[in-house]
């Protein structure tokens, strides 16, 4: 592969996978709401915001909720630069794919490598959220014991087996094929969007306080009131990733280089509006601000306080629809990943990693590996809950890691005067392909910017937030402690896959996928 990307003719979409010197192998059947559920439903604001909205209100109080909009821009930075990317390079694995070309094959390996562990564990994170809202709506789900907390023993094993039979179904559905899976992806979302909505008109209606007290800090001192919000950000650094899924799919989706760059921000527009709506919602409505509730239940006690009976346990139902469809959509996202790096021959086993039978289209043995591997993760769960929960909290910030490897490398390539590709493509359709235009390398260099920011407010080892109960000195620098160790365990698996039995492979790889 060479190191300068230079634009891919526009072709007809039956052979535009020929451009980059590949096959068509997965099905295309998505069209524009399909791909846009791709993105929208690995956010899964409903999944996200139930389970970390109280996070952000204990650091920074009502106040916390202007952390959002300024996440969302800088998210809205870095998905305008991934829907550049989309619109020339429409192929599955988009970080692993971009990265490579942006830089090197070897720098597009630790990528993909780094998004796929994220992925894995934020699938385990979204899948075990079942257990705060599944025993709220009947205590049948309740399988393990009595006590549903997610932090007691009965609890943490409930969870790990709702989890499982969650993941396992997914899988199947995975297995299935895409049309299966785009149909239940797209009824999700639109239950999701509805649920988010519903959810957010029934708490205005019912909160009893001014916007005014949007602007206060709570119990929180204003002398130390930019660490706190710096910390109440998590919530929405949490929450709005994934948007990338939009792209991940477009081997699979019709008219790609029209429609996953347009997906990929309406996908995240939309969870980002829906989100800040919710947490808005939460502070006006909740019974209290200071009883401590809110910080540690968040959402789910405010709409099972103040819409008790029926509509509230219909709309935790509806909680519990998305976190199932996101689960799905991660394991999606992950699997095509993998199978992108396999079919490159760039992993352990690619030759069954990349395979896909022609009946289903869809990289099966790539969905199994996934699925497996979060269901180890989960087993993580029988341990020390504090253990689990630092992985869990730091998963998300080697996906930022991911992200800023994209933007670094396109913002390193504008500055060094390097044509990254033709400004005035086409798309599928004809028009001409999204761009930020003249103003690209300042849009470019602000979600740098923003990116490498983020990412050390979220890496820096804050003992309030990784190790509150204190104590547990390797708790405060787990999120360092993972990210080195995903790095060192990608070291020894890049040398395993480019052992010497393997190198001859790997440089017929690199000249396949050349768009020159």
């Amino acid at each position: 592969m060479t190191t300068d990307v230079i634009e891919a003719p526009t072709v007809d979409e039956g052979n535009d996978l020929a451009t980059f010197g590949y096959k068509q192998q997965l099905h295309r059947k998505m069209g524009r709401f399909a791909s846009f559920a791709a993105g929208f439903s690995f956010i899964s604001v409903l999944t996200a915001v139930f389970q970390l909205a109280g996070l952000g209100y204990s650091f920074g109080g009502p106040a916390f909720v202007w952390t959002w909009p300024v996440v969302l821009g800088g998210q809205l930075l870095v998905a305008a630069c991934f829907a550049e990317l989309a619109a020339r390079y429409p192929i599955s694995g988009a970080i692993y794919q971009w990265s490579s070309r942006l830089a090197n094959p070897t720098y597009g390996w630790f990528a993909g490598w780094i998004m796929i562990v994220g992925q894995i564990v934020v699938m385990t994170s979204a899948a075990i959220a079942l257990q705060v809202v599944l025993p709220q709506i009947w205590s049948g789900f309740q399988l393990v014991g009595g006590d549903p907390s997610p932090t007691s023993t009965s609890g943490a094993h409930n969870a790990i087996l709702l989890a499982g039979i969650l993941m396992a179904l997914t899988t199947i559905v995975n297995i299935i094929g895409i049309r299966l899976m785009a149909l239940i992806n797209n009824i999700g979302v639109v239950s999701e969007i509805t649920g988010a909505i519903t959810i957010i008109v029934l708490l205005i209606a019912h909160g009893g306080r001014s916007s005014d007290v949007l602007v206060t800090t709570g119990n929180v001192s204003h002398a130390g009131y930019f660490g706190a919000l710096l910390c109440a950000s998590f919530t929405a650094a949490y929450v709005l990733v994934g948007f990338d899924s939009a792209s991940e799919m477009s081997e699979e989706t019709r008219n790609a280089r029209r429609i996953a760059p347009r997906t990929t921000l309406r996908a995240l527009s939309a969870a980002g509006v829906l989100g800040f709506g919710i947490i808005v919602a939460m502070v006006l409505a909740a019974p209290s601000l200071t009883d401590g509730k809110l910080a540690d239940q968040g959402p789910a006690y405010v709409v099972a306080t103040v819409l008790s009976g029926t509509t509230g346990k219909i709309l935790l139902t509806m909680v519990a629809i998305a976190i199932c469809v996101a689960t799905l959509a991660i394991q999606t996202a992950g699997s095509r990943m993998l199978f992108s790096m396999a079919r490159d021959r760039r992993t352990l086993f690619h030759g069954v990693l990349s395979h896909v039978p022609q009946r289903t289209g869809t990289p099966a043995a790539a969905a199994i590996a996934i699925g497996l591997s979060a269901t180890a993760v989960l087993l993580l769960n029988l341990g020390p809950q504090a253990a689990f929960v630092a992985m869990e909290s730091t998963c998300i910030i080697i996906i930022y890691l991911a992200y800023l490897m994209v933007t670094g490398a396109m913002l390193v390539k504008r500055l060094r005067g390097q044509r990254i590709f033709n400004a005035d493509a086409v798309d599928d359709e004809g028009h001409r392909a999204f761009s930020m235009g003249r103003a690209g390398v300042w849009l470019n260099a602000a979600a740098v910017a923003y990116g490498a920011a983020m990412f050390v407010n979220l890496i820096w080892p804050r003992r309030a937030i990784y190790d509150p109960a204190g104590g547990h000195l390797y708790l405060q620098y787990f999120p360092l402690m993972f990210t080195g160790g995903t790095i060192v365990v990608g070291a020894l698996l890049y040398a395993a896959v480019h052992a010497t039995p393997n190198r001859l492979k790997l440089r017929q790889w690199t000249l396949a996928p050349s768009v020159e």
